[in-house]
């Protein structure tokens, strides 16, 4: 599959959106994928819904949604990376579920993948691997990229190394926290005190994620981190602190967005903050803050996208202490909630670049990445 041939012909370009996933943000990546299913600009794309159940099992088709959004154990698909192509084969019994005149063809092709799979299994580079071998191109980070941005290990040895402001923070196994449990608290205790964060190293969305004051607060967030990760990271607490986020686009070139504020009415945007309907949190865009603060977030977004070799799109968001206006990056995320109404896409649209606009432009980064991609040599002629 050449880009160039995708780009002339004259039929539509066909964009699998994949989305669900077996990581504790998957009903996020569901209202993700409807969002952009429904505002993509049909006379330039067709979609093919590809869905993935919380046990890895592959969905494709227009019921797709439906299927997950009711929680259907039924294996619809198997996938499999093909040469040039991703191959989504429905078994008889998938058929015969699909409601007449909408069953999915025996093979159904894409040019280019949109993953909105959030967390383990879809943002971590794990999908993008299965993409890069079935030589397809997608929205978004690459391998390295994605792993990077979803380990917060990982992430802010980067982000340290390229002199980006990271607040002090270790890392403890899950292992060790159940094998000395009295060694470990004592160590944050010494090194980080109270109070501090707990979060598994590679969740998002604040899955698993406790606020400590005191050692009965810690232990007890310590066993909860542990129920998702083998690796858990302890942060300080940046005193007083707002939130602030900004949106990254691009590949080699990014621009970034207009920051935007999460003001949570609870004591930290936790996944209840974040999802729950009546939750009290005001998402403010434009942030309420200087031109020159803004101006710093802006730069620090673009640093920390450059410095994992981020593409396509990434939020980054902050942490700035109220009395002295210091900076702290707090995290990456290559593969931000995408509804209309989530912070990236809205951050976008206080800049000047609408919703579907975004769709389409991530979607021609992608191919402008791949047809970057392949103009390198993977054979060595001597």
């Amino acid at each position: 599959m050449e880009i160039g041939k995708i780009e002339n012909r004259k039929s539509k370009i066909r964009v699998g959106i994949i989305f669900g996933g077996k990581s504790g943000e998957h009903e996020i990546s569901l209202a993700s994928a409807q969002s952009v299913a429904r505002a993509i600009d049909k006379d330039k794309y067709d979609v093919v819904m590809i869905g993935i159940t919380k046990e890895g099992k592959w969905l494709v088709g227009e019921d797709v949604l439906s299927y997950l959004a009711a929680l259907s154990p039924t294996p619809l698909v198997a996938a499999e990376p093909t040469h040039d192509a991703l191959a989504v084969r429905a078994p008889k019994a998938a058929l015969e579920l699909m409601p007449d005149g909408r069953v999915p063809s025996p093979l159904t092709l894409i040019d280019v993948a949109f993953p909105l799979v959030h967390g383990p299994f879809g943002e971590d580079g794990t999908l993008q691997g299965l993409l890069e071998m079935a030589d397809i191109p997608y929205v978004g980070a690459g391998v390295t990229a994605s792993a990077i941005g979803m380990d917060k290990v990982m992430m802010k040895t980067i982000f340290r190394a390229h002199d980006l402001p990271v607040v002090n923070w270790l890392m403890i196994l899950r292992r060790e926290w159940r094998a000395q449990p009295q060694a470990v608290i004592e160590r944050i205790e010494t090194v980080l005190g109270y109070p501090c964060f707990v979060k598994p190293a590679s969740l998002g969305s604040s899955v698993g994620v406790s606020k400590a004051r005191q050692r009965t607060e810690l232990a007890r967030a310590l066993d909860v981190a542990a129920q998702y990760d083998r690796k858990l990271i302890v942060e300080w607490a940046v005193p007083h602190a707002r939130e602030i986020e900004c949106s990254v686009l691009g590949n080699d070139d990014p621009i970034a967005s207009i920051p935007g504020e999460v003001i949570p009415r609870r004591e930290f945007y936790d996944y209840v903050a974040k999802y729950a309907s009546d939750s009290g949190t005001a998402l403010v865009v434009p942030a309420d803050v200087s031109p020159e603060v803004a101006r710093t977030v802006q730069e620090m977004a673009i640093r920390a996208f450059r410095a994992i070799d981020a593409c396509g799109m990434a939020r980054v968001d902050f942490f700035l202490e109220r009395d002295t206006h210091k900076l702290w990056i707090s995290e990456i995320n290559t593969i931000p909630g995408f509804t209309s109404v989530s912070m990236y896409p809205r951050m976008w649209q206080a800049s000047g670049l609408g919703y579907t606009e975004l769709i389409d432009r991530l979607i021609q980064l992608a191919l402008e990445r791949y047809q970057d991609t392949r103009a390198s040599k993977i054979a060595y002629e001597p």
